[in-house]
């Protein structure tokens, strides 16, 4: 019995700093190398590292994932390889601005009948309900969207809104830019588009969130958090972190 606790917590701290990262799936490297994904995704797969992401996440056939403020769909595609047939990826993003000139693209993604699995909810990020609960909701590069003046957000309620979106026992999984510790949530976002982590749990937490681990693959210790995400001399090598996060059964 000793020896089994000392093993549980040996795995927990592993898990904790960073360390714990199982190999990824057959499921989750097959989807990777998906033919139909777009060079420029592709080109991006050193720096974003998404089979380990989905390894981390514990993405698998038949889940459901909500893909949170998707883009131009990166991580939208590799999901619905990933979870197969059996499972569904729900897009969650805003409606289209009034002055909007062209489609949103995940709507191009969704409509491609190799990623039929997709389904686009677009009523907005604060006040979506997806068709069912999910096993994974994810979001990537995007959590500190939350905070932009333009969206004018209750941002507890809307974590509150991902809480009830998830299947007990399910996992919601942040991954965003780092911020300098103690930086103001709104300005930081908005300027940098950069987040503390220590606000991101403090908030995720409040909602009903266990936090679990998280993962270090995509730090970067040569960034100073100083410097805005787009800027050319760090742009696609930020410092980002990966939390994991559990709704409790």
């Amino acid at each position: 019995m000793k020896t089994r606790l000392l093993l549980a917590a040996a795995a927990a701290l592993a898990l904790s700093s960073g360390l714990a990262h199982a190999a990824p799936s057959a499921a989750v490297t097959a989807a990777v190398a998906d033919k139909g994904r777009p060079e420029a995704d592709v080109k991006r797969d050193a720096d974003r590292k998404p089979a380990e992401m989905l390894e981390f996440a514990g993405v698998k056939s038949g889940d459901k994932v909500a893909d949170f403020i998707p883009g131009s769909g990166y991580f939208t595609r590799i999901f619905a390889k990933a979870v197969g047939p059996t499972g569904k990826v729900f897009a969650v993003t805003n409606p289209p601005a009034p002055n909007a000139t062209a489609p949103a693209p995940i709507l191009a993604v969704a409509a491609d009948p190799q990623y039929g699995n997709i389904t686009v909810v677009s009523t907005g990020i604060g006040s979506f309900e997806l068709p069912e609960q999910v096993d994974v909701f994810w979001t990537s590069q995007n959590y500190h969207d939350l905070y932009l003046t333009r969206f004018n957000l209750d941002v507890p309620a809307a974590v509150k809104t991902i809480y009830d979106s998830v299947k007990p026992g399910g996992v919601f999984i942040v991954l965003d830019h780092v911020a300098a510790p103690g930086a103001e949530v709104g300005p930081t976002a908005n300027t940098l588009h950069r987040i503390d982590p220590a606000a991101v749990r403090k908030t995720v937490e409040a909602a009903g969130f266990k936090f679990e681990g998280e993962s270090k693959v995509l730090a970067n210790p040569a960034d100073d958090h100083t410097k805005g995400v787009f800027d050319a001399s760090l742009r696609g090598r930020t410092d980002q972190f990966v939390y994991k996060f559990r709704k409790p059964k």
